[in-house]
Formats: structure tokens, C-alpha cells, sequence
């Protein structure tokens, strides 16, 4: 293990959740259970070869105590960091409902989550490792959590809806559940297509001189919120090079090829939500036929929504409900539902 991968900087925030204020006049939740307190680690990824952050929630009562804790990754969409679900989408209000859960944002900049197979500008852009490799370690490293198979699960929106499936079938060892809400799924699936000449290219954006202009002006304008040198500007979180250099490269980052190659008694749990009226739901709805084709125990919503944060903070809590459920029943801290025989 490289022992570079060590915290540099931790800071705390006080979060009051907005989903909190919202939610609080039609749910019987305990009054901490609005607020929870946003730690932000900074340190070294050997798999970019960069400093990076990700945000973790703690449960109440950590900091007092000697348990260990299962731990739930959530991954962010296209554009987004790793601020987005703590800060906008609900989840120190959901997390909060939990007294031994521990919550851990990761950040990737738009690169899909995959080892990319050319990297450009003297970058180093592995990304699948930097998530399952550097900062799954990290996490383990220095915070008490239950660092097994039982104690993981890792879900996200969008692109991160992708890249947590994606993940996840890669890495069946590691996670008991993987999630997508609104997820990208049909992400390599289509650019293999398109490589093999099976879809049509996609038609560049057409765009006005001065909307060019404004778009990369827009792209280099840095988010304080993120807060990483060198990494806080779209143009800068966007790798340089080329994701897949060719059909089989996506293949490898399909889901639907990946889980093909699986037997079932490998996979981890899936669960799997879309909104009605966001046109990502044909993925989802493909990838279920396929699960419920081959007999595989999932979790499968769909309400009426789009490709939106408020879409987004209603998910989270069924997200979070149902994947804590998963790992208690695996860590054994749920009845089994088995009946002794009687003599």
C-alpha cells in the first residue's frame, strides 16, 4: 500500500439541510436529526497523482465511541463535485436518520468514473482506482468503519448512477449493493455502438461564435466551492485524452456486457430508480428486464420526476433506506427470517 495516502486536511462544517426544513412539517423525526456535521478530507491520490477531497458524514456519537461502522458511497453526476450531495441533495438529512452510518462523498471530476485508456497533458487519469482503490483505503485507513464486503455499499446520480453499477459489477468483491438513481447506464454501451458503427455518430452542438466564447470562458471560470488547485474549473476537471480507444475498452465499462459474464451468486444487490419523465429511464428499465430474466434479487422505483435535484432529494432517502438495510442483514444485525424446525 502506498503510504502517501494520508489525511492532510480535515475540516468541519455545520450543516442545517434544507431537505430538513422542507420535510420536517410531515415526518416524526427527531429535532438532531435535521443537522449533522460535514467533515472534509483532503489528501493524496496516487491514481491521478494529485491532492483531492472528498466529504464524509459521521453518525452522531462517533467521536465518544469504539464501534465500526458500514459506509455508503455516494457518487455525483456530470459537472457536479464532490459537494453536491451533501450540500443540495439531501444527504446529511437522510443520513441523519441513522445513529451507525457512515456517508462518504468521493470526487472525480467529469471522467465517468473509468481508468481512461489515453491520458493527454502530463495527466494521470485513473479513476475507477482513485474510488475503489485510493479512497476506499483511505476511508478504512482512518475512520473506524466495518472495512468488509457486509459494511460497503456504493450508489450515485447520473454519471455517478454509472459509475456506481459499473463499479460495483467490477468490483463484486467489494460492495454488498450498488445503486443508480437517475444513472447514465447506457454510458459505454452506446459509445461501443457508435464505434462499431452499429448508431450514428452524435451531431456536434451547433453554436453561435459568441456562445463558443461564453461557454469556455464559462468552462474556466473556477467553483470556489470545490476548492482544489488545479481542479476547479470544468475545463480543468475534464480529462484530457480519450476514454475508450476502442469498442471492447467500452465493453469493459458496459454494465450490460459486465453482467452477462457474472453468475448470480457473485453479484452484489442492485438497486435501481429513474424518473418517469427523465429519458434515462430506458436504461434502467433495460437493465431490470435483464435482472428479472435471470431470476436476480433487485430493487427496482420509478416515480414521477426528471433529471433534477428534486427528483433527487426524494430518491435519496429510499437509496439510503434500502442499501443500510442491505449491509444490517449482511453484517447479521437482522433477523434472518429462518424458522427452526419443531420435533
Amino acid at each position: 500500500m502506498n503510504r502517501r495516502l494520508y489525511i492532510v486536511k480535515m475540516t468541519r462544517r455545520f450543516v442545517c439541510s434544507a431537505v430538513a426544513a422542507a420535510l420536517v412539517v410531515s415526518f416524526a423525526v427527531p429535532a438532531e436529526a435535521q443537522n449533522l456535521d460535514l467533515d472534509t478530507v483532503e489528501f493524496f491520490s496516487p491514481a491521478v497523482d494529485r491532492t483531492m477531497k472528498y466529504n464524509i458524514l459521521l453518525p452522531r456519537g462517533y467521536d465518544t465511541s469504539t464501534e465500526r461502522y458500514p459506509v455508503l458511497y455516494l457518487l455525483h453526476g456530470l459537472t457536479q463535485n464532490y459537494t453536491a450531495w451533501g450540500l443540495s441533495n439531501g444527504a446529511p438529512f437522510y443520513a441523519g436518520l441513522y445513529d451507525d452510518l457512515i456517508v462518504v462523498m468521493p470526487d472525480v471530476g467529469n471522467s465517468w468514473y473509468v481508468n481512461w485508456s489515453v491520458s493527454e497533458g502530463g495527466q494521470k487519469n485513473d479513476w475507477e482506482d482513485h474510488v475503489v482503490r485510493d479512497v476506499v483505503n483511505h476511508v478504512d485507513w482512518n475512520f473506524r468503519t466495518i472495512a468488509k464486503r457486509e459494511g460497503r455499499a456504493i450508489t450515485g446520480l447520473s454519471m455517478g448512477g454509472y459509475g456506481a453499477v459499473t463499479l460495483g459489477l467490477r468490483h463484486p468483491e467489494m460492495f454488498v449493493s450498488i445503486g443508480s438513481t437517475s444513472g447514465a447506464l447506457e454510458h459505454a454501451r452506446q459509445i461501443a455502438r457508435r464505434m462499431r458503427g452499429e448508431s450514428p455518430s452524435r451531431p456536434p452542438r451547433q453554436r453561435t461564435a459568441a456562445e463558443e466564447a461564453e461557454r469556455a470562458a464559462r468552462q474556466r471560470r473556477p467553483n470556489p466551492l470545490i476548492g482544489i488547485d488545479g481542479f476547479s474549473s470544468q475545463e480543468e476537471r475534464s480529462p484530457q485524452g480519450q476514454e475508450f480507444a476502442t469498442a471492447e475498452e467500452a465493453d469493459a465499462y458496459d454494465p450490460f456486457t459486465i453482467i452477462a459474464g457474472l453468475s448470480n451468486d457473485v453479484l452484489p444487490h442492485i438497486y435501481l430508480d429513474c424518473g418517469t419523465e427523465d429519458r434515462l429511464i430506458a436504461g434502467a428499465r433495460d437493465l431490470a428486464a435483464i435482472l428479472m430474466e435471470r431470476d436476480i434479487p433487485f430493487d427496482y422505483m420509478q416515480m414521477g420526476g426528471a433529471h433534477n435535484a428534486t427528483y433527487w432529494i426524494q430518491s435519496i432517502g429510499r437509496i439510503i433506506g434500502v442499501q443500510y438495510e442491505v449491509m444490517q442483514r449482511a453484517l447479521g444485525q437482522r433477523p434472518s427470517g429462518r424458522r427452526r424446525s419443531s420435533n
